[in-house]
């Protein structure tokens, strides 16, 4: 239970504290509740999350209300709230994050082969797709005109971002459960995920889904350790293809997330990983930031050196590296 309660406080002070103050109440509140951590503690570890037992609980009708609210309605509730932890997944797919990922892309040219690993829905399969403003003047928009979806982005360091949106000619995605835009439960599980208070992200997702709607990504069930290397091999030939994933690798154990680096660190393609700090420790060593001032954020990097350091929700990049060559 212990750690349970410091997983829960560490969620509401590091992750919630600023993004969703609804989440920040509920995160604390659970951390000191010693018999509704001991319903959480009946879940298998991986699914005591707090975002998969917040939006399980919002998904079947939780308010977004105080604390003492939310746990008379969980303790109600909480049969209900097991079996669906038990079935989803959290699968957050936030287009957002196209935002920090767009100017390593547009280091590697193209045209591009996307391979996204746990693409949930598969709507960062689309960076070409969307409209882009950095630091609230910079723009660019798809070749046939501004998406529906804007993506803002705060930057430091000066990113090298690109002129033009990259060419992609091919887009394929796994998880373990891939999500149908086109399916109505599965898009409202995707919006139970969003935190309470962000109905902009909400709007975005709705947005993105109906883009991927008008040109669905090949999606396929399965690990993604053992489905990577015939993704990569299924790719065009004369095209330059590019193995990402975002908020991932953190559902692993350490051992498949080493084994996931050595698998696509042997096949002939580019890997960008956008991952918490903490998630690949030997990326993490290599930044020239500390570890304090990272804290809550993500690592950007492109073929196993960190680039940047960037929020959650791709709503800021800070580029930590000045070698800006593109690679070959």
């Amino acid at each position: 239970m212990v750690d349970t309660s410091r997983r829960y406080r560490s969620f509401a002070e590091v992750e919630a504290r600023g993004n969703s103050a609804i989440y920040e109440e509920w995160g604390l509140g659970v951390a000191a509740d010693p018999p509704i951590l001991t319903l959480i503690d009946r879940l298998p570890e991986p699914r005591r999350q707090p975002n998969l037992v917040f939006g399980a609980s919002r998904h079947l009708g939780a308010p977004p209300s105080s604390y003492g609210l939310f746990r008379h309605w969980l303790t109600v509730h909480w049969p209900d709230v097991e079996e669906l932890a038990r079935t989803r997944t959290t699968q957050t797919n936030e287009a957002g994050r196209a935002a920090v990922l767009l100017p390593l892309l547009g280091l590697l040219g193209g045209p591009l082969s996307l391979i996204e690993v746990g693409a949930s829905a598969g709507l960062c399969l689309f960076p070409d797709r969307y409209s882009y403003c950095y630091d609230g003047n910079r723009y660019l928009h798809p070749v046939d005109g501004p998406s529906a979806v804007l993506l803002d982005c705060e930057t430091s360091g000066y990113p090298p971002i690109p002129e033009k949106l990259p060419e992609v000619v091919y887009r394929s995605g796994v998880d373990l459960n891939p999500l149908d835009v086109t399916n109505a439960d599965d898009m409202r599980w995707l919006e139970s995920l969003v935190w309470p208070e962000q109905d902009h992200r909400r709007q975005r997702l709705r947005d993105a889904a109906a883009v991927a709607r008008r040109d669905p990504p090949r999606l396929v069930r399965g690990d993604l350790n053992s489905a990577v290397a015939d993704l990569v091999e299924q790719t065009p030939r004369g095209t330059k293809v590019v193995v990402f994933h975002s908020a991932v690798l953190n559902y692993l154990v350490p051992a498949d997330r080493e084994a996931f680096a050595d698998v696509v660190r042997s096949l002939p393609c580019h890997w960008i990983a956008n991952e918490g700090v903490g998630v690949l420790p030997a990326i993490d060593a290599k930044l020239t930031t500390s570890a304090e001032n990272n804290r809550g954020k993500f690592v950007v990097s492109l073929d196993g050196v960190p680039r940047a350091v960037a929020g959650g929700h791709g709503q800021f990049l800070d580029w930590t590296d000045q070698t800006c060559t593109a690679p070959h």
